[in-house]
């Protein structure tokens, strides 16, 4: 499936429609979520949700989630878009990984780290009445469109609210974030987040 051209095909209906739905944006980083906004943000009334229990260390988990702050509060965008910070709970992460310290980065370990974050997600896009929900993490070419939507479309199901299918990095969404990062003067980091990705980059 093309996701990209599925979602182009969803954007140009909603301005036709001149409807503006509600989106919450699970963010991983503000470098990859910086592109992800000023593609969507004129279609979307977005809030990004920064859950990232994953991130190691804490003062790691600072920076990204102040740059992040920092993004939102400079960017221009045609609707403004809301912040919620979520839980950082560095010991709900250690439980799903558990017995799988050792797997490779974007193996299973990754898998439900994932789910963990968009699973989150979901559940507050419910609570919300969010009209769909989605997650930045596509973008990377270290990451697994395929993967990620199927996780997106099965949490669909489960809580009732419309996961907006994506591949970021399509159309140089990850060249383009680069970019935005370089003018934003953004951090932007060299590992994934967690204790087990800082370890392979050392």
């Amino acid at each position: 499936m093309n996701y990209q051209k599925e979602l182009d095909k969803l954007i140009e209906r909603l301005k036709g429609e001149k409807k503006v739905p509600r989106l919450l944006l699970h963010s991983c980083c503000a470098p990859c979520s910086s592109y992800v906004l000023e593609y969507l943000s004129d279609c979307f009334d977005i809030t990004v949700f920064y859950y990232n229990p994953n991130i190691y260390p804490e003062s790691e988990y600072t920076k990204r989630i102040l740059e992040q702050q920092t993004l939102i509060g400079e960017m221009k965008t045609r609707y403004p878009v809301s912040f919620i910070a979520g839980h950082y709970d560095r010991e709900r992460f250690y439980e799903m990984a558990a017995g799988m310290e050792h797997l490779k980065e974007g193996g299973e370990r990754c898998l439900k780290c994932y789910e963990l974050r968009l699973r989150e997600a979901a559940e507050l896009a419910q609570k919300g009445g969010f009209d769909y929900f989605t997650t930045t993490l596509s973008i990377s070419p270290m990451k697994n469109a395929d993967r990620l939507n199927e996780i997106g479309i099965r949490l669909e199901k489960e809580y009732g609210v419309t996961y907006l299918q994506s591949d970021f990095k399509k159309k140089n969404g990850y060249k383009r974030s680069i970019e935005l990062s370089k003018e934003f003067g953004l951090y932007r980091q060299d590992y994934c987040g967690c204790e087990f990705s800082l370890k392979n980059v050392k």
